[in-house]
């Protein structure tokens, strides 16, 4: 049985502002650290693992290297965990993404499986990227645990796919920042969920400012 242990970085001063980041590159602020280093002290208890992978952006590394270190591991960069670019909607807010572009904003609220950002990628792009990741991970750790960091557009879809669900259903999963997912994979293939969006290792600081249903929306 493998186990992956899916974490959403922390947080950014982007994340704050509720502006769209996609595919930029924000570092964690000072909340960000502190809630990955907590991600980091869980997981060492709880969650041990062999592996850790991590897209390449600065918040899900920086995330991915407090994960690494505490269990005297190196985080590797793995494209496969890289956010949705949101093409021109990076760096608006979510009022001005409304103003800009209201009729592709509303398809990303009731069809989010309809939308291709303009300059960037659908969640069906996220979707066979993050898939084969994740196989290619299974392939070189059968037997073991390996955590993989991620942006929150990309775990929601990686767990549709792990629960059966289509792109329809990715506003049905929750995803804050320094969350932790894990799913196991059998010797078959089959994969099943273990725990979802779990924060609970993160009551010792003030409750994050995560944006509610508008920061869900942006990595």
């Amino acid at each position: 049985m493998t186990r992956i242990v899916l974490i959403r970085h922390g947080q950014t001063i982007l994340n704050r502002e509720d502006r769209i980041r996609g595919q930029l590159d924000p570092e964690l602020d000072e909340t960000g650290l502190a809630q990955a280093q907590l991600t980091a002290q869980y997981l060492s208890a709880r969650w041990p693992v062999t592996a850790v992978y991590s897209s390449p952006l600065r918040r899900a590394m920086q995330t991915a290297q407090a994960v690494s270190c505490a269990q005297d591991l190196q985080a590797r960069p793995f494209d496969a965990m890289l956010d949705l670019n949101f093409g021109d909607w990076q760096g608006l807010s979510f009022p001005e993404a409304q103003a800009r572009y209201p009729d592709l904003h509303k398809a990303w609220q009731e069809a989010p499986q309809t939308v291709r950002f303009p300059g960037g990628e659908s969640l069906e792009d996220v979707r066979v990227r993050v898939t084969s990741g994740v196989d290619q991970i299974w392939s070189r750790h059968r037997g073991q645990n390996v955590a993989m960091v991620g942006h929150t557009v990309v775990n929601r879809v990686l767990l549709c796919a792990v629960l059966g669900l289509g792109n329809d259903s990715f506003w049905r999963i929750g995803q804050e920042p320094c969350a932790v997912n894990v799913f196991s994979i059998g010797d078959d293939g089959l994969k099943t969920l273990i725990l979802l969006n779990d924060t609970s290792h993160l009551h010792a600081l003030a409750e994050p400012s995560t944006g509610g249903i508008r920061d869900q929306q942006r990595g």
